[in-house]
C-alpha cells in the first residue's frame, strides 16, 4: 500500500491547459459577439457536459457508500476530483442567463401570454432561480462529501464514515428530484412544447455511464504514470469494466424505450423531437450516437479478459466519453441548426472546457493523498484482509 502517495501534475500539461482555457474564453467571446445563435447552444452543451461529469463522480461515491462497497474505497479520490469541478461547471451554467433569449423560447419577452402557467414556470426569474438552487445544493453536498472524506484521513473514528453515508443518502434523494427538474428545464425546453416522461431517466443514465467512464479513464492514466500501481488490481478494473458494460447497456435500453414509445404513439407534440434528429442531415449523427454509446462498449467489453485489460478499458472509456458529448450534441444542436456543422470556434470552446476540467481535476488530485486513509470505515480490517488476499491471488 502506498500510504500517503501524492499526485504531482506536470507543469507543462497545466500550462497547456491554461492556454486552452484562454483560447476557449476568447473563442466564446468572439462567438457570442458574432454569432450568438450558434455559440450559446455550444456553451450550454459544454457546460452541461462538465456538470454531468462532476455529478457522475458524486453519484459514484454516493452509490458506493450506500451499498457498503469496499472494492472502490481506495479509488475514491478520483470521483472526488471529478466532483471538484462542480463550482466551475455551475458558473458556466449560470452564464447562460445572458444567452437565454437565444436558447429558451419561454424566457423571451414575446412568449405567449395566454399560456400563463407555462410562462410563469419557465419565465426568467423562476427558471434561473431554480438553476441557482439546484447548483448550490449540489455544490454544498460536494463540499460535505469531500470534507468528510478528508477528515477520515486524519481520524479513523467511524463517525466520519457514518456522515459520508448520511450525506450520500440525502444527496441521492435531492439529486433524484432536482436533476429530473434540471433535465426538463435545461434540455427538454430547447424544443418548444415537446415532452417525454422518460427524459429525466435518459439524462440520468448518461450522467451515470459518463461518470463511470471518467473514473475508469483517470484510474488507468494514473496507473500508466506509476500512481496507484500497487493499489489497483485486476479485479478492480474488472468491476469498473462490468459497470461500464452494464450502464452503457442501461443507457441504450432507455434510449430505445424513449424512441420506440414516441415512434409508436406517433403524436404530433412528441414526434417533433425525433423528426428533426432523424432528418437526412442528422441521421448519420443519430446512428453514430448509438454506435459509440452502446455498440462499441457492448461488443468490446463482452469478453471477461477485455474488462480486466487496462489498455482496452482506456480506449473504451475515451469512446464513451466522446459519445456522451455527441449524445448531448444531438439533444441540443438540432434545436438551432438545420444540419450538423463544426466551426473552429466550436473546437476552441470545447478545448477550453476540457482544459478547465483538466486543471480542476488535477488540482483536486494533488490537494490530498491519492490513496484515502481509513477509507474502508468500520469494515477496515475485513476489507484490508480481502484486498491483500485478492492482490496475492
Amino acid at each position: 500500500m502506498s500510504g500517503r502517495q501524492s499526485f504531482v501534475p506536470g507543469a507543462t500539461a497545466r500550462k497547456g491547459a491554461w492556454v486552452l482555457v484562454i483560447g476557449g474564453i476568447v473563442a466564446a467571446a468572439l462567438g457570442v459577439a458574432g454569432s450568438p445563435e450558434r455559440t450559446w447552444p455550444g456553451l450550454l452543451l459544454n457546460g452541461f457536459y462538465m456538470t454531468a461529469l462532476a455529478l457522475g463522480g458524486m453519484v459514484f461515491i454516493a452509490v458506493q457508500c450506500l451499498s457498503g462497497a469496499a472494492w472502490s474505497a481506495n479509488l475514491r479520490r478520483i470521483p472526488e476530483a471529478l466532483m471538484a469541478a462542480l463550482p466551475v461547471a455551475a458558473m458556466l451554467m449560470l452564464i447562460l442567463f445572458f444567452g437565454r433569449d437565444w436558447l429558451y423560447p419561454a424566457t423571451r419577452s414575446d412568449a405567449r401570454a395566454d399560456e400563463w402557467a407555462r410562462t410563469l414556470y419557465l419565465g426568467t426569474p423562476f427558471f434561473f432561480g431554480r438553476m441557482v438552487v439546484f447548483l448550490a445544493a449540489w455544490t454544498l453536498f460536494a463540499r460535505r462529501l469531500r470534507r468528510s472524506s478528508l477528515q477520515q484521513d486524519e481520524d479513523p473514528s467511524p463517525r466520519h464514515h457514518r456522515r459520508l453515508v448520511r450525506d450520500s443518502a440525502a444527496f441521492i434523494v435531492v439529486f433524484a428530484i432536482s436533476f429530473s427538474l434540471a433535465s426538463f428545464d435545461w434540455l427538454m425546453t430547447l424544443t418548444p412544447r415537446w415532452s417525454s416522461t422518460i427524459f429525466a431517466v435518459y439524462t440520468f443514465a448518461g450522467v451515470l455511464v459518463g461518470g463511470i467512464a471518467a473514473v475508469t479513464l483517470a484510474l488507468v492514466l494514473l496507473a500508466d504514470r506509476g500512481y496507484l500501481a500497487d493499489v489497483v488490481t485486476a479485479d478492480q478494473l474488472h468491476d469498473l469494466g462490468k459497470l461500464l458494460f452494464a450502464f452503457s447497456t442501461f443507457w441504450a435500453y432507455i434510449w430505445f424505450s424513449q424512441y420506440l414509445l414516441i415512434w409508436y404513439g406517433n403524436l404530433p407534440e412528441e414526434t417533433t423531437y425525433y423528426a428533426a434528429r432523424t432528418s437526412p442531415p442528422w441521421m448519420p449523427v443519430f446512428l453514430i450516437n448509438l454506435v459509440v454509446n452502446w455498440v462499441v462498449p457492448f461488443v468490446v467489453l463482452m469478453p471477461r479478459a477485455a474488462k480486466r485489460s487496462a489498455a482496452i478499458l482506456k480506449w473504451v472509456a475515451i469512446v464513451v466519453l466522446a459519445g456522451r458529448w455527441l449524445d448531448l450534441y444531438l439533444v441540443v444542436m438540432p434545436a438551432t441548426l438545420d444540419a450538423p456543422s463544426v466551426r473552429a470556434l466550436d473546437v476552441l470552446i470545447v478545448a477550453g472546457h476540457a482544459g478547465a476540467l483538466f486543471l480542476v481535476v488535477t488540482g483536486a488530485l494533488a490537494s490530498a493523498p491519492l490513496v484515502p486513509v481509513n477509507a474502508f470505515g468500520p469494515r477496515e480490517p475485513r476489507a484490508r484482509a480481502h484486498e491483500e488476499m485478492t492482490r496475492r491471488a
